[in-house]
Protein backbone atom coordinates (compact mmCIF):
# COMPACT_ATOMS: atom_id res chain seq x y z
CA UNK A 1 0.00 0.00 0.00
CA UNK A 2 1.31 3.02 -0.80
CA UNK A 3 2.13 5.02 1.65
CA UNK A 4 0.60 8.79 2.04
CA UNK A 5 2.27 11.86 3.88
CA UNK A 6 -0.58 13.30 6.88
CA UNK A 7 1.79 16.01 8.20
CA UNK A 8 5.23 16.87 8.22
CA UNK A 9 7.13 19.86 9.94
CA UNK A 10 7.73 23.15 7.46
CA UNK A 11 11.02 22.93 6.75
CA UNK A 12 12.01 26.64 8.14
CA UNK A 13 11.09 25.45 11.75
CA UNK A 14 13.94 23.70 13.50
CA UNK A 15 13.49 20.34 15.28
CA UNK A 16 14.73 22.43 19.05
CA UNK A 17 13.52 25.84 18.89
CA UNK A 18 15.92 27.64 21.56
CA UNK A 19 13.49 30.31 22.66
CA UNK A 20 10.89 29.71 24.34
CA UNK A 21 6.93 31.74 24.39
CA UNK A 22 5.16 31.66 27.17
CA UNK A 23 2.54 28.44 27.37
CA UNK A 24 -0.42 29.11 26.24
CA UNK A 25 0.54 32.30 23.63
CA UNK A 26 -0.74 32.12 20.64
CA UNK A 27 2.88 33.65 18.36
CA UNK A 28 3.71 30.11 17.91
CA UNK A 29 0.72 29.18 16.59
CA UNK A 30 1.08 31.93 14.44
CA UNK A 31 4.69 31.31 13.10
CA UNK A 32 3.86 27.50 13.05
CA UNK A 33 1.10 28.97 10.54
CA UNK A 34 3.42 31.34 8.53
CA UNK A 35 5.90 28.60 7.97
CA UNK A 36 3.38 26.45 6.84
CA UNK A 37 2.55 28.79 4.08
CA UNK A 38 5.55 29.74 2.98
CA UNK A 39 6.45 26.06 2.15
CA UNK A 40 2.75 25.69 0.14
CA UNK A 41 4.07 28.70 -1.83
CA UNK A 42 7.73 27.65 -2.45
CA UNK A 43 9.03 30.83 -1.19
CA UNK A 44 11.34 30.46 1.45
CA UNK A 45 14.73 30.68 0.24
CA UNK A 46 13.26 34.29 -1.22
CA UNK A 47 11.72 35.32 2.09
CA UNK A 48 12.73 37.86 4.21
CA UNK A 49 11.20 38.39 8.22
CA UNK A 50 11.53 42.01 9.54
CA UNK A 51 11.20 41.29 13.22
CA UNK A 52 9.61 44.12 15.50
CA UNK A 53 10.78 44.54 19.24
CA UNK A 54 9.10 42.75 21.88
CA UNK A 55 7.49 39.10 22.20
CA UNK A 56 7.64 39.35 18.22
CA UNK A 57 11.27 39.33 18.58
CA UNK A 58 11.61 36.03 19.75
CA UNK A 59 10.30 34.39 16.16
CA UNK A 60 14.00 34.94 15.49
CA UNK A 61 14.14 31.26 17.24
CA UNK A 62 11.31 29.64 15.91
CA UNK A 63 11.70 29.62 12.17
CA UNK A 64 15.26 29.85 10.37
CA UNK A 65 14.29 32.58 7.69
CA UNK A 66 16.49 35.47 6.46
CA UNK A 67 15.78 37.90 9.17
CA UNK A 68 16.48 41.42 10.74
CA UNK A 69 15.69 42.53 14.09
CA UNK A 70 14.21 46.04 13.63
CA UNK A 71 14.63 49.00 15.67
CA UNK A 72 11.39 49.51 17.77
CA UNK A 73 8.31 50.13 15.70
CA UNK A 74 10.30 51.13 12.53
CA UNK A 75 9.68 47.03 10.62
CA UNK A 76 7.28 48.22 7.78
CA UNK A 77 10.22 51.26 7.55
CA UNK A 78 13.23 48.51 7.11
CA UNK A 79 10.80 46.07 5.10
CA UNK A 80 10.13 49.09 2.44
CA UNK A 81 13.90 50.32 2.60
CA UNK A 82 14.56 45.97 1.84
CA UNK A 83 11.86 45.12 -0.87
CA UNK A 84 12.64 48.53 -2.85
CA UNK A 85 16.53 47.16 -2.87
CA UNK A 86 15.17 43.37 -3.64
CA UNK A 87 12.57 43.67 -5.26
CA UNK A 88 12.21 39.87 -5.91
CA UNK A 89 12.27 38.45 -2.28
CA UNK A 90 9.29 38.01 -0.47
CA UNK A 91 9.59 40.63 2.79
CA UNK A 92 7.30 40.27 5.69
CA UNK A 93 7.38 41.97 8.82
CA UNK A 94 6.20 40.29 12.42
CA UNK A 95 4.71 42.92 14.62
CA UNK A 96 3.31 43.07 18.48
CA UNK A 97 0.44 46.05 18.86
CA UNK A 98 2.65 47.84 20.29
CA UNK A 99 5.29 47.71 18.42
CA UNK A 100 3.17 48.43 14.96
CA UNK A 101 0.27 50.26 16.43
CA UNK A 102 1.51 52.66 18.88
CA UNK A 103 5.75 53.96 18.53
CA UNK A 104 6.21 52.25 15.13
CA UNK A 105 2.40 53.65 14.22
CA UNK A 106 3.53 56.27 11.72
CA UNK A 107 5.97 53.36 9.63
CA UNK A 108 2.83 51.30 9.34
CA UNK A 109 0.39 54.17 8.11
CA UNK A 110 2.83 55.24 5.32
CA UNK A 111 3.96 52.20 4.28
CA UNK A 112 0.29 51.26 3.79
CA UNK A 113 -0.39 54.88 2.55
CA UNK A 114 2.42 54.54 -0.26
CA UNK A 115 1.08 50.98 -1.34
CA UNK A 116 4.37 49.16 -0.35
CA UNK A 117 4.69 45.66 -1.89
CA UNK A 118 5.41 44.18 1.49
CA UNK A 119 3.07 42.10 4.00
CA UNK A 120 2.71 43.02 7.44
CA UNK A 121 1.78 40.42 10.39
CA UNK A 122 0.54 41.78 13.67
CA UNK A 123 -0.24 40.11 16.52
CA UNK A 124 -2.92 41.57 19.10
CA UNK A 125 -3.06 40.60 22.56
CA UNK A 126 -3.84 43.99 24.12
CA UNK A 127 -0.95 44.29 26.33
CA UNK A 128 2.85 44.80 26.33
CA UNK A 129 3.57 41.02 26.80
CA UNK A 130 7.68 41.22 26.88
CA UNK A 131 7.76 44.08 29.07
CA UNK A 132 5.42 43.49 31.92
CA UNK A 133 2.23 44.13 30.26
CA UNK A 134 1.72 48.07 30.17
CA UNK A 135 -1.54 48.98 28.48
CA UNK A 136 -1.59 49.06 24.48
CA UNK A 137 -3.13 50.69 21.61
CA UNK A 138 -4.92 47.87 21.43
CA UNK A 139 -6.15 47.25 25.12
CA UNK A 140 -9.92 46.50 26.28
CA UNK A 141 -11.88 49.40 27.96
CA UNK A 142 -12.03 47.99 31.42
CA UNK A 143 -9.11 45.67 30.97
CA UNK A 144 -6.49 46.38 33.39
CA UNK A 145 -2.71 46.48 33.07
CA UNK A 146 0.38 47.43 35.57
CA UNK A 147 -0.40 51.45 33.58
CA UNK A 148 -3.70 50.94 33.95
CA UNK A 149 -4.47 48.90 37.40
CA UNK A 150 -8.07 50.06 37.50
CA UNK A 151 -8.98 49.27 34.05
CA UNK A 152 -8.42 51.22 30.82
CA UNK A 153 -10.64 54.69 30.96
CA UNK A 154 -11.74 55.98 28.17
CA UNK A 155 -11.81 59.60 29.74
CA UNK A 156 -8.07 59.27 30.69
CA UNK A 157 -6.64 56.80 27.90
CA UNK A 158 -8.76 56.77 24.96
CA UNK A 159 -10.60 53.97 23.29
CA UNK A 160 -8.52 50.64 22.02
CA UNK A 161 -6.96 51.66 18.39
CA UNK A 162 -8.76 49.68 15.39
CA UNK A 163 -5.38 49.70 13.14
CA UNK A 164 -7.32 47.48 10.77
CA UNK A 165 -9.99 49.87 10.47
CA UNK A 166 -7.84 52.80 10.30
CA UNK A 167 -5.86 51.53 6.99
CA UNK A 168 -8.57 50.93 5.75
CA UNK A 169 -9.42 54.23 5.16
CA UNK A 170 -6.38 54.79 3.24
CA UNK A 171 -6.37 54.02 -0.45
CA UNK A 172 -3.53 52.30 -1.21
CA UNK A 173 -3.44 49.24 0.60
CA UNK A 174 -4.21 46.06 -0.92
CA UNK A 175 -5.18 43.43 1.45
CA UNK A 176 -6.01 43.83 4.55
CA UNK A 177 -7.65 41.33 7.49
CA UNK A 178 -8.43 40.49 10.88
CA UNK A 179 -8.21 36.98 11.66
CA UNK A 180 -7.59 34.72 15.35
CA UNK A 181 -5.93 31.73 16.64
CA UNK A 182 -7.94 30.88 19.44
CA UNK A 183 -9.77 27.74 18.16
CA UNK A 184 -9.33 25.32 14.69
CA UNK A 185 -11.66 26.72 13.20
CA UNK A 186 -10.14 29.78 13.49
CA UNK A 187 -6.74 28.93 12.82
CA UNK A 188 -7.52 27.42 9.42
CA UNK A 189 -9.34 30.31 8.09
CA UNK A 190 -6.32 32.89 9.72
CA UNK A 191 -3.45 30.35 7.35
CA UNK A 192 -6.11 31.21 4.13
CA UNK A 193 -5.55 34.98 5.15
CA UNK A 194 -1.83 35.23 5.43
CA UNK A 195 -1.31 32.78 2.48
CA UNK A 196 -3.37 35.70 0.42
CA UNK A 197 -1.32 38.46 1.93
CA UNK A 198 1.60 36.66 0.76
CA UNK A 199 0.07 35.99 -2.62
CA UNK A 200 -0.98 39.11 -3.26
CA UNK A 201 2.75 40.70 -2.96
CA UNK A 202 4.23 37.66 -4.66
CA UNK A 203 1.57 39.02 -7.77
CA UNK A 204 2.74 42.74 -7.05
CA UNK A 205 -0.67 44.27 -5.76
CA UNK A 206 0.97 46.47 -2.90
CA UNK A 207 0.65 46.63 0.64
CA UNK A 208 -1.19 43.59 2.43
CA UNK A 209 -1.83 43.67 6.37
CA UNK A 210 -3.21 41.24 8.40
CA UNK A 211 -4.13 41.37 12.30
CA UNK A 212 -3.85 38.54 14.47
CA UNK A 213 -6.05 38.50 17.33
CA UNK A 214 -4.04 36.36 20.23
CA UNK A 215 -4.03 36.25 24.09
CA UNK A 216 -1.39 36.68 26.52
CA UNK A 217 -2.09 34.82 29.38
CA UNK A 218 1.13 35.74 31.77
CA UNK A 219 0.15 39.38 31.60
CA UNK A 220 -3.85 38.69 31.48
CA UNK A 221 -3.15 36.60 34.67
CA UNK A 222 -5.30 33.68 33.58
CA UNK A 223 -4.81 30.12 32.37
CA UNK A 224 -4.82 29.61 28.57
CA UNK A 225 -7.91 28.03 28.47
CA UNK A 226 -9.20 30.83 30.34
CA UNK A 227 -7.58 33.34 27.71
CA UNK A 228 -9.80 31.60 25.21
CA UNK A 229 -13.37 32.11 26.48
CA UNK A 230 -12.07 35.92 27.10
CA UNK A 231 -11.60 36.65 23.58
CA UNK A 232 -14.72 35.31 22.87
CA UNK A 233 -16.36 36.86 25.63
CA UNK A 234 -14.75 40.42 24.82
CA UNK A 235 -11.81 40.56 22.12
CA UNK A 236 -13.51 39.62 19.28
CA UNK A 237 -16.68 41.32 20.11
CA UNK A 238 -14.28 44.50 19.71
CA UNK A 239 -12.57 42.98 17.23
CA UNK A 240 -14.48 41.85 14.79
CA UNK A 241 -12.87 38.98 12.51
CA UNK A 242 -12.90 39.23 8.69
CA UNK A 243 -11.46 40.45 5.25
CA UNK A 244 -11.84 43.84 5.70
CA UNK A 245 -10.32 44.70 2.04
CA UNK A 246 -9.49 42.79 -0.71
CA UNK A 247 -8.90 44.25 -4.10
Amino acid sequence: MEEVKVYSRASSIPKNPYIGFCPGCMHSTTFKVIAEVLDELGIVDKTIECNGVGCSGLGLGYVYLDNVFCAHGRACAVATGIKRTNPDNIVFTYQGDGDGGSIGIAETIYAANRGENITMILINNGTYGMTGGQMAPTTLVGQKATTAPWGRNPEEHGYPVHIAELLDSLTAPAYIARVAMNSVQNVRKAKACIKKAFQYQMEGKGFSYVEVMSNCPTNWGMSPLETLEYMEEHTLKEFKLGEIRAK
